[in-house]
C-alpha cells in the first residue's frame, strides 16, 4: 500500500534507519508520512526519498529549535517582500487613481508569490519542515496546546505552511478571477442624486455616490429620523434588491447619464422612459469563478478536501458546527423579539425588512452628521491630516504618547477607491496601509468612521508583528480577532473627537447595539455558508442557477430567522453584502468578531485602554478557544453578550 507515491514498507524501512541512529527520536512514522503524502515522481525515487529523510532529520530539540529560528527569518524576508511588491501592484486597483485600466488589472491580478509553494517542494525545503515538524489538527492543538510553550506554538505552526501543494497555475487563475471580482465590486457606484421618485424627485444630495452594499446601507443607517427619511430608506431597499435580483439596469451602475426610480425599476433620459438591458448575472459570474478556482485546488489539500474545510478547520480553527450553533444560539434567542419591540417603539413604525440595519443604539445617533462632515473634512482636507493626526488619536484612546507614536509611525494612510479597507506589513520594517475614501471636499463622517475602523486594523497588524515573541506567531487566530479591535476603534470614533459619552446606560446601549448587529450579520453569514455547501452540491452550476439558489437560500434564512419578527415572508435582502462575490467566506467572521469585541470590552472595563489591547494582542496567533481564555479568561461564547441584553432590556427603553 502507498502514501502518496511512497511504499508504507519504505517508510517503515526508513523509521527504522533513523530509530537506530537516533534512539530517542520522536514521531518518526508521523513525519515521514507528512512527506511522502507530497513526494511525487519528479521528487525523486523511493531511495532519494530515503536519504533525503534520513540525512536530514533532526533528532535533538535544539536542533529543531535553532532550524526553526532561521526558517522563520527567512520566511520574513521572502513573505515580505513578496507582500511589499503585491501592495504596489494593486495600488490603482485600491487607490484613488483614476480609472481603472486593463493593464492594470492584469498587474493586479499576478501573485508574485504563486509559485512559492511549488519552490519550496522543488528545492525540497517544504520536506525539510515537513520531515522535522509535525502538522497537528485543530483537535490535536485543543487537546495539547494548554501545555505548549511558546516555541511549541511556533514550531506547530510551521508545518502548517506546507499542508498543501497546489499547482502555481491553479494559484494564479484564483487571483486573476478574485482581482476581477475585487475590481467589479469596487466600481460598483450608484449615483444616488438620479434617484427619483414616481413624482420625478431626487431625494439625495447631488454628487452623492455610494459603492454597494456598504455605501448603500451605510446611507440607509444614517436616515432614520431625518426629513424624507423613510422614503429615502426605501429606494435604497429596493436599490439593494435589483442587485440582488440582477434585474438592475446595468447603464445605471457607476453612472450618473439616467435618472431612475428603482421603487418601480423605471428609467428616464432627459425626462423620457427609456427601456435598458439588466445586468447580465455578472454579480454571480464572479462568485461562480471565485468558488471554481478555489474548487481546483481540493485535490492538492490532503488534510482539508474543500475550501469550507480550509475555511473553518484551517484558517478560523473553529468548525463550522461550532460556528453555526453560535449563529442559531443568538438568532433563535427570546432576546430577538424583545430587541425588535424596543426598536418599534423608538422609531414610531412596524419594522421593515431594511431595520436589520437599525443602529439607533449607537452614540453618533443623537449628533447632527452634516455638522460631523464639516468637521472632519476642515480637520482632514487628505489622507495625510488623518495620518499625522494618527499620534493624537491614539493617545486619546489610551495610549502612550511614545507608544502612539511608536505605532504611528507604523502605519500609512492611502485614500481608497473603495469603502476601504487595511493592508498589514508582513515583516518589520514595512508599514501597514489605512485605505479609507476621501472626496474632494476632505474626509467627511462616513470616511472617517471607517477610518477609525482601519486604524483597529493597523493597530493589531503592528502590534503583532513587531511585539510578537516568534515570527511564526505573528497575526492573530484568525480574521474574526482583527474585526475585533477593528470594531473597538470604530466604536471610539466620536470619543477622539472630543464628543463625549455621558449617558449612564452607555454600556447598556453598547449591548444593545452589538447584539442587532449580530442578529443582522449572523444571518448574512448563514447565507454565505449555505451557498458555499449549495455550490458544492452543484458545481457544474450556471451563473443564473446560481442566482436564483442565492435568493432562495437567502429567503430560506430569512424565513427561519426574521420573518416571525418582522411579520414578512421570502425577503432576500440577506444576500446583498458585497463580501460574498470578493471574499470568499469571510462574511462569518464578522459576527464572531462582535462577540470577540463585546468580551474584550468587557474585559477592558474600568482599565487603561492601550495597556490592555497591548497585552490581549501579544498572544499573537494561537487556536482561538486558547486565545480567548489568554485574553478575557473564557471561552467564545454568545452567553455573556445575552445576559448582558436581558439587563439592557430591563434599563433602556425608547
Amino acid at each position: 500500500m502507498k502514501i502518496g507515491n511512497i511504499n508504507e514498507a519504505t517508510i517503515k524501512a526508513v523509521a527504522q534507519k533513523i530509530e537506530a541512529k537516533y534512539p530517542n527520536a520522536r514521531d518518526i512514522t508521523t513525519n515521514l508520512t507528512q512527506v511522502a503524502r507530497f513526494w511525487t515522481a519528479a521528487d525523486g525515487t523511493e531511495e532519494d526519498f530515503s536519504v533525503f529523510c534520513t540525512e536530514n532529520y533532526l533528532a535533538s530539540d535544539a536542533e529543531r529549535t535553532q532550524a526553526m529560528e532561521r526558517i522563520a527569518k527567512n520566511f520574513e524576508t521572502i513573505y515580505g517582500y513578496f507582500n511589499r511588491v503585491t501592495i504596489g501592484l494593486k495600488e490603482p486597483l485600491h487607490l484613488d487613481m483614476g480609472p481603472i485600466t486593463s493593464i492594470d488589472n492584469l498587474f493586479g491580478g499576478y501573485d508574485v508569490s504563486s509559485h512559492i509553494s511549488e519552490d519550496f517542494f522543488n528545492n525540497r525545503i517544504a520536506f525539510y519542515i515537513l520531515l522535522n515538524y509535525k502538522f497537528y489538527t485543530l483537535a490535536q492543538k485543543t487537546a495539547l496546546g494548554d501545555n505548549w510553550s511558546r516555541s511549541q506554538w511556533a514550531e506547530a505552526r510551521l508545518a502548517e505552511f506546507f499542508n498543501a501543494r497546489v499547482p502555481s497555475q491553479l494559484t494564479l487563475k484564483y487571483a486573476e478571477v478574485n482581482t476581477k471580482a475585487d475590481s467589479y465590486i469596487s466600481e460598483y457606484n450608484i449615483f444616488m442624486d438620479h434617484l427619483v421618485n414616481d413624482k420625478g424627485e431626487t431625494l439625495f444630495p447631488k454628487d452623492l455616490k455610494l459603492i454597494t452594499h456598504w455605501g448603500l446601507r451605510d446611507e440607509l443607517k444614517a436616515n432614520y429620523n431625518k426629513d424624507l427619511g423613510l422614503e429615502k430608506q426605501e429606494q435604497i431597499f429596493a436599490v439593494m434588491n435589483h442587485i440582488i435580483k440582477q434585474d438592475i439596469p446595468a447603464d445605471i451602475i457607476n453612472s450618473g447619464k439616467y435618472n431612475w426610480n428603482p421603487v418601480s425599476n423605471k428609467v428616464y433620459e432627459t425626462g423620457k422612459e427609456v427601456s435598458l438591458s439588466n445586468e447580465p448575472n455578472t454579480r454571480y459570474q464572479h462568485l461562480l469563478d471565485n468558488f471554481k478556482a478555489l474548487k481546483a485546488m481540493d485535490p492538492y489539500n490532503p488534510f482539508f478536501s474543500t475550501y469550507i474545510q480550509r475555511k473553518f478547520d484551517s484558517e478560523m480553527e473553529i468548525p463550522l458546527t461550532d460556528v453555526e450553533k453560535l449563529f442559531d444560539d443568538l438568532l433563535s434567542s427570546p432576546e430577538v423579539k424583545k430587541v425588535a419591540t424596543l426598536i418599534e417603539k423608538r422609531i414610531g413604525r412596524e419594522l421593515r425588512p431594511f431595520d436589520i440595519w437599525y443602529d439607533g443604539f449607537k452614540e453618533r445617533n443623537s449628533v447632527n452628521t452634516e455638522e460631523l462632515d464639516q468637521i472632519i473634512q476642515q480637520k482632514y482636507p487628505t489622507s495625510k491630516e488623518f495620518e499625522a493626526d494618527l499620534p493624537n488619536i491614539l493617545t486619546k484612546l489610551g495610549f502612550t504618547k511614545e507608544k502612539a507614536t511608536y505605532i504611528a509611525s507604523k502605519i500609512q494612510v492611502d485614500p481608497s477607491r473603495g469603502a476601504g479597507h487595511a493592508w498589514g506589513a508582513t515583516m518589520k520594517g514595512d508599514k501597514a496601509r489605512l485605505r479609507t475614501r476621501v472626496s474632494a471636499k476632505g474626509m467627511d463622517y462616513k470616511g472617517f468612521n471607517i477610518a477609525m475602523h482601519e486604524l483597529g486594523h493597523c493597530v493589531e497588524q503592528t502590534l503583532t508583528l513587531y511585539d510578537i515573541d516568534y515570527y511564526l506567531l505573528n497575526g492573530v487566530p484568525n480574521t474574526a480577532f482583527t474585526e475585533a479591535l477593528a470594531f473597538i476603534f470604530q466604536k471610539r470614533d466620536l470619543e477622539v473627537l472630543g464628543i463625549k459619552n455621558t449617558n449612564k446606560l452607555k454600556n447598556d446601549m453598547m449591548a444593545l447595539d452589538i447584539f442587532w448587529s449580530n442578529y443582522e450579520i449572523m444571518g448574512v453569514s448563514l447565507v454565505d455558508i449555505g451557498v458555499w455547501k449549495w455550490l458544492y452540491a452543484h458545481p457544474e452550476a450556471t451563473a443564473s442557477e446560481l442566482k436564483e439558489a442565492v435568493i432562495t437560500i437567502a429567503k430560506e434564512v430569512w424565513n427561519k430567522y426574521y420573518a416571525p419578527v418582522f411579520g414578512e415572508k421570502d425577503q432576500p435582502i440577506l444576500a446583498i453584502y458585497s463580501h460574498m462575490i470578493d471574499y470568499p467566506l469571510y462574511l462569518p467572521a464578522y459576527p464572531i468578531g462582535h462577540l470577540i469585541d463585546f468580551q474584550i470590552e468587557k474585559q477592558i472595563e474600568g482599565k487603561n485602554f492601550g495597556d490592555e489591547v497591548m497585552r490581549i494582542y501579544s498572544n499573537g496567533r494561537i487556536i482561538p478557544q486558547k486565545w480567548m481564555k489568554e485574553a478575557v479568561g473564557e471561552e467564545l461564547s454568545v452567553k455573556p453578550l445575552l445576559e448582558s441584553v436581558d439587563n439592557a432590556l430591563n434599563k433602556v427603553s425608547e
